[in-house]
């Protein structure tokens, strides 16, 4: 089977103004930071991406708009033809910084929000008045002209407001809204038990999105970290292409802001270093990427199931759980 890379998303710094609670980091962003990406190492990291083919390359964080030099990197992928997305938290970004992203042709701009209201948003983003801020951000990227996406960590903080957060998204302008379940990594590792999603109640999740999608309504609705979803859409007769669950290693790659490759941004095994090795030699020869391309190696019910070719659970939720990321996803029974 051939796996084309199709996503690189890059921790382009380590650096955020906000302290959200489910944060894949557990160092101190500010002492992280000084081990970035220099400009021309991140200059090699764009050119050896697109020496693949065509990934979406998307800026992330850490809070990307904290680097001075995201304009000039933006606009080097672009000239080498890679589409570009922009994953920000929005609370820095006023008119004149939202024409120069605007300026810059993301295809994407996706900003997070965890709850649809306030007190629910800052609560699990650490900051008092973010929720305020980010809609603000929001309000601007729309004035511009920027595509906009929301972009949701679902637990169960928030599972209950989902109907809300599809409305707020839909007023706020936007073209799509992703729901990310939470992966228990990092400070997210440190969650109360009572944060995380049951079977029962991820399963009622992925039912509301299929029941979503089904009503022709017309936003963008896509589970993230959320492979089973493929098995319930297939069962309720939904046609699910050729797409499949988990993409960790398969045609994701995620990029540590000191330049560590990571299958994807929620499993820490490290395949290699950019600053070693190009990209591409790494998504070409790590042996974690060959095991992960290899559905055969799956374990417990994940490998007996009949659905593991278009699902494969989630290996960066496995991993977590058990120390083995061929394992079962936990979140699946």
């Amino acid at each position: 089977m051939n796996f084309s890379l199709r996503l690189v998303f890059w921790e382009s710094t380590a650096r955020c103004n906000l302290a959200c609670v489910h944060c894949r980091r557990i160092d101190t962003a500010e002492a992280a930071a000084g081990d970035d990406l220099s400009t021309d190492e991140a200059i090699g990291l764009i050119e050896s991406a697109a020496s693949i083919g065509r990934p979406i390359f998307v800026f992330s964080g850490g809070e990307p708009l904290m680097r001075d030099d995201w304009r000039r990197l933006a606009d080097h992928a672009r000239s080498l033809g890679l589409p570009t997305a922009l994953a920000t938290n929005a609370t820095l970004i006023d008119a004149p910084l939202a024409d120069q992203i605007a300026g810059a042709a993301f295809q994407r701009v996706s900003v997070s929000l965890d709850g649809a209201d306030a007190s629910t948003h800052d609560r699990f983003r650490g900051v008092p008045g973010c929720f305020d801020r980010a809609i603000a951000g929001i309000a601007a990227l729309r004035g511009a002209g920027a595509a906009l996406q929301i972009n949701t960590t679902v637990t169960s903080h928030n599972v209950d407001q989902l109907d809300s957060i599809y409305r707020l998204a839909v007023d706020l302008g936007a073209v799509a809204l992703h729901l990310f379940v939470l992966v228990p990594v990092g400070c997210g590792a440190q969650l109360a038990q009572s944060h995380q999603l049951s079977p029962a109640a991820y399963e009622r999740v992925l039912h509301w999105v299929c029941d979503r999608q089904e009503s022709g309504e017309r936003l963008e609705l896509k589970a993230t970290c959320a492979p089973e979803y493929y098995r319930v859409a297939a069962r309720r007769g939904m046609d699910v292409g050729h797409s499949r669950g988990c993409l960790a290693g398969l045609s994701v790659v995620f990029v540590s802001h000191k330049g560590d490759v990571f299958p994807c941004g929620y499993l820490p095994l490290n395949c290699g270093n950019i600053r070693e090795r190009p990209l591409e030699d790494i998504w070409r020869d790590s042996p974690i990427l060959a095991d992960l391309r290899d559905f055969d190696l799956l374990e417990g019910h994940c490998g007996a199931c009949e659905y593991k070719g278009i699902c494969g659970g989630c290996r960066a939720r496995a991993y977590a759980a058990t120390g083995n990321y061929q394992a079962a996803d936990p979140l699946c029974d």
